[in-house]
């Protein structure tokens, strides 16, 4: 019985074809919007998900108690990592070798070879230490720097708005007065130290005239760990010195951000909203020239519920395809572009929340857009609707 009310399926299928011109303007109108969708979803997972890579509970950051949570102006003696060293228990260690990194770091305007003006860079002064700390850190390219070399994050060109070419393996930067090579690139699965550029800590000490660091890292046993590193810190109080873990640092620059992710799920509110009003537009159009149709059918005994139906599916297909390109060309133009925000770079991330989201968009488009004019096509008494025009 409810298969005799309702029309064929392939019936609403064939109508997207009679009419190509307009089901590929609304198709491209659809696409549109869903892909403006995954592009600002795809900015606030690229976000969240680089501050999370960058923290490890394991790893405890140790610098200036003055510098608040800026590290950049952190001052610490050059004598920290040996007295942590040898006053905490609980530093990871293999083989004999102590996985703490003393780091000199700073922001420094830094240039490369096509670059007019210099761009403002991070520089990390790291031991060979460094990458043990720092688990994620993989060398991608090239070899480790040697004296007058340095190596640079796959995104550091992003933070420098250089061409990517100019920071391959051989090529030059100058910061400081000094000109280094390039010996190699590194990733960091993702994390704000992939926007970096890593040089040997003696020769940058050396460069800068300094023997204070920047931080200490120390990647302890277990996360219990770092009560311990705090308790040094508060008991050497002519160091003033602090300890934070690392996922805690960087948790608390998340909170920096929120106002930010924030402000991307309203726009992803506003794009699926103005995309809701132009599809209302589109399907008005569309219904308006086929009210003759919608009579006939009507009078051939078909109900309205069934043709209701029938204009649902038409618009849903269109926004079930609209969908499927947006993601195709998110997956294939969006993801993995580089974006610069003031810790560094990060890449925009086309991952299956944004997938879900950008779905969820374009089914509530087919849906709600196609409804209002559908009913409103419906209510025409079937003799006037006949003889309309």
């Amino acid at each position: 019985m409810l298969g005799q009310r309702l029309l064929p399926w392939d019936y609403g299928v064939r109508n997207l074809f009679r009419r190509p011109s307009r089901s590929a303007l609304t198709l491209g109108g659809l696409t549109i919007v869903v892909l403006l969708v995954l592009v600002v979803v795809g900015f606030i997972r690229g976000l969240e998900q680089s501050l999370a890579a960058t923290g490890n509970p394991n790893v405890v950051l140790v610098y200036a108690l003055s510098s608040g949570a800026d590290i950049e102006n952190s001052s610490i003696p050059g004598r920290t990592p040996a007295l942590l060293s040898a006053s905490v228990d609980g530093v990871r260690r293999r083989h004999g070798v102590e996985y703490v990194s003393p780091e000199l770091y700073l922001g420094t305007r830094v240039a490369t070879a096509g670059m007019s003006e210099p761009g403002m860079g991070l520089v990390r002064g790291v031991t060979t230490a460094a990458p043990l700390v720092r688990g994620q850190v993989q060398l991608a390219e090239g070899a480790w720097p040697q004296r007058g070399e340095v190596m640079v994050g796959r995104l550091a060109h992003s933070k420098l708005s250089a061409a990517k070419e100019d920071l391959a393996v051989g090529g030059k930067v100058t910061f400081d007065g000094q000109s280094w090579t390039i010996s190699g690139v590194f990733k960091a699965a993702g994390s704000a130290f992939e926007s970096e550029i890593w040089a040997p800590l003696e020769e940058l000490q050396t460069v800068l005239k300094r023997q204070d660091l920047s931080m200490v890292a120390v990647s302890m046993e277990s996360v219990d760990g770092v009560a311990d590193v705090d308790l040094f810190c508060r008991e050497r109080i002519d160091l003033e010195l602090k300890a934070v873990a690392e996922s805690s640092y960087y948790a608390s620059m998340q909170k920096h951000y929120k106002p930010v992710r924030m402000l991307g799920w309203v726009v992803v509110a506003l794009v699926a909203g103005s995309g809701i009003f132009a599809g209302l537009n589109t399907m008005y159009g569309a219904v308006v020239g086929r009210i003759r149709e919608l009579a006939t059918l009507q009078a051939l005994g078909f109900r309205r519920r069934a043709i209701l139906l029938t204009l649902v599916q038409e618009a849903t297909l269109l926004a079930c395809a609209a969908a499927i390109l947006a993601c195709v060309a998110g997956i294939w133009l969006v993801d993995g572009t580089a974006v610069r925000f003031t810790m560094g770079a990060f890449m925009l991330s086309v991952d299956s929340v944004g997938i879900a989201v950008a779905c969820g968009v374009a089914a509530l488009l087919g849906v709600v857009g196609a409804l209002p004019p559908a009913v409103k096509a419906m209510r025409l008494p079937v003799v006037e609707a006949i003889k309309s025009i």
